[in-house]
């Protein structure tokens, strides 16, 4: 499940239906001639990477980290947020992809906004998160606005002309031995990789796992 920040959300009734076919696939670092620019920043307060994908006027932004849900825990919980920016005239349907961690495709959890926990997390995934527990946001690694908890929206969203929404979600890692330690510290194995749709094009960002932020705790 996934929260949507900013008010160019629109609820799921007033969501006008938008063709859904894939024009172009932008790969984050393979530009090719595809006409999308990618690049990379560091976030001023954390310097953790922001991975940016821009194409005709729109700018999709992501960013990623990790975290453990108890000190006790053995598996840890990915995190996501993708900024999307539209600098065009027109509205920009959004719909969430894929997620998938070294090849395998995994489920977002839900996440609810207003708590700290509404159930704790089991094993078979599908139980709710709450924001507020969540290092990565609270602690400013990923951006935590005032959200509005995904299921009160279709998995389409509308961003505005010159207006911007910022969508993130949270997975845990489906691995039975996901971590590798060094004296560097513990980050996760292998690659992550997530898409989003914005207008008709799909933006896919990949991230290998010791370039993740390490939220905690």
């Amino acid at each position: 499940m996934l929260l949507a920040f900013g008010s160019a959300v629109l609820g799921q009734e007033d969501v006008p239906i938008f063709k859904a076919e894939v024009t172009n696939t932008f790969i984050w670092g393979e530009d090719g001639t595809t006409g999308a620019v990618s690049s990379t920043s560091k976030e001023p307060l954390t310097g953790n990477e922001i991975r940016r994908l821009k194409h005709n006027g729109v700018e999709v932004n992501s960013r990623m980290g990790f975290e453990k849900f108890r000190h006790e825990d053995a598996a840890e919980f990915i995190l996501y947020s993708t900024t999307i920016i539209n600098n065009t005239e027109s509205a920009l349907p959004v719909q969430q992809g894929g997620v998938a961690v070294d090849g395998h495709l995994v489920s977002p959890l839900a996440l609810e906004p207003s708590r700290k926990v509404k159930k704790k997390p089991g094993k078979q995934g599908g139980d709710t998160i709450g924001v507020q527990n969540l290092h990565c946001f609270s602690a400013g690694y990923l951006p935590a606005e005032s959200a509005s908890v995904g299921d009160q929206y279709s998995s389409t969203f509308v961003v505005q002309p010159k207006s911007s929404i910022v969508v993130s979600g949270v997975i845990r890692d489906p691995r039975h031995d996901p971590m590798f330690c060094s004296a560097d510290g513990c980050y996760p194995k292998g690659m992550i990789r997530y898409s989003i749709r914005a207008g008709g094009h799909e933006y896919i960002f990949t991230w290998q796992g010791h370039l993740l932020a390490n939220c905690g705790p």
